[in-house]
């Protein structure tokens, strides 16, 4: 021996690098999860402040309006305006269920981009035959 220690790389080098290189890959995944959390969030967030003044401010109006348009009526014929309004009312609360249940079933996965990635993974770390 000439006094150069030659270092061969064994199985423990090897499987330090693939530990490394796992715990890389599952740290750019949580970041990835970290940061569509914090989106989707954000998201709702402003999703339910937007819903809450729309309600607030349409429910105003529509009070409003059905009790401008009741008074109008004959004293005799507004229990009929009334029951006119609040069939109308029912209709529009069905529709609405219905297409907020159309909606909510159109959004997709929560996640998607994370739950893309990971399967990536996977479908790299399964042996080829």
């Amino acid at each position: 021996m000439n006094g150069v220690d030659q270092h061969t790389p064994g199985l423990v080098d090897s499987g330090r690098r693939l530990l490394d290189h796992a715990l890389g890959a599952f740290s750019n995944r949580v970041e990835l999860l970290a940061v569509e959390f914090k989106e989707e969030k954000t998201n709702v967030v402003d999703l339910l402040i937007c819903i809450s003044a729309a309600l607030f401010f349409a429910m105003m109006t529509v009070i409003v309006l059905t009790a401008t348009v009741v008074l109008l009526f004959p004293e005799d014929k507004r229990v009929y305006a009334g029951g006119g309004f609040c069939l109308l009312y029912l209709i529009g609360a069905i529709w609405s269920m219905l297409r907020l249940k159309a909606r909510l079933k159109q959004n997709g996965v929560p996640f998607a981009e994370s739950i893309n990635e990971l399967k990536k993974d996977r479908e790299w770390l399964r042996p080829t035959n």
